[in-house]
């Protein structure tokens, strides 16, 4: 049986990410700050609350997890967030935030399932859903920006020292994804400009070649690629959905 824990997975990407490991047999594990219990019900899944942010919190999911469906095979570190704010106007409080959420998070759940995936034989897998900000610079998120940089040195850094041990270690870089995020960023836009939805929707576009978002279930596409067993050659990559935006 295989086992994958998916953080913040109560919408969006994370959603997706479950439905599609689910459509491939895998035994899911669905955590949030509340947890999923719709999404646990509809897929036969265990949902946890959980706070990536406090060690004793993730501590407490990873063994909750391990009691109601044994040892880990993947971990999908999906959950993030961010705030804007000129750099000259980013305060060290939400500076510590945008590190403690989209990098810290990551570290504190990849320590909880390390000694379950080196001892998966081989099909360990974790998966780290960055963003195109982990690969390139955005204005006004210097702090967001920063901390997928650094989940991707993580990434990578993870992916040379777990090698030996048949676990592979990942980074999925989506762009602008048709989520809650995108979608209320398009709403402060309306607000504070007066612009229409379509003239705000076409602010987030502009930098994809293909002119759209990113559909939640492209980059869920990705991830379900990366946990199979066809892709256990693929290893410290950093793989961009977002139409040609960056590389």
């Amino acid at each position: 049986m295989k086992h994958a824990f998916i953080t913040g997975a109560s919408r969006g990407i994370g959603a997706a990410i479950a439905h599609a490991l689910y459509s491939d047999g895998w035994t899911l594990t669905l955590t949030g700050r509340e947890a999923p219990t719709l999404l646990a019900a509809e897929l036969h899944a265990f949902a946890v609350a959980m706070d990536q942010t406090n060690a004793d919190s993730v501590a407490a999911a990873f063994a909750a997890a391990r009691a109601a469906h044994g040892p880990l095979t993947a971990l999908v570190n999906n959950a993030g967030a961010v705030e804007t704010a000129p750099f000259a106007k980013t305060s060290p409080a939400q500076w510590q935030r945008m590190l403690d959420v989209n990098l810290t998070g990551p570290f504190l759940c990849c320590q909880a399932a390390l000694s379950d995936l080196k001892a998966a034989g081989g099909e360990g897998r974790i998966v780290n859903v960055a963003s195109t900000a982990a690969l390139k610079g955005y204005a006004y998120v210097s702090a967001y920006v920063a901390a997928k940089h650094g989940l991707l040195g993580l990434t990578r850094t993870l992916a040379l020292e777990l090698a030996k041990d048949g676990v592979t270690v990942n980074a999925v870089c989506p762009g602008y994804t048709e989520t809650d995020i995108v979608r209320e960023g398009i709403a402060k836009v309306v607000a504070k400009t007066g612009r229409s939805e379509a003239e705000a929707r076409a602010g987030f576009t502009q930098t994809n070649p293909q002119g759209r978002l990113v559909q939640p279930d492209e980059v869920a596409a990705t991830v379900r690629w990366l946990c199979s067993a066809g892709a256990g050659a693929v290893n410290g990559q950093a793989i961009a959905v977002c139409g040609g935006e960056t590389w």
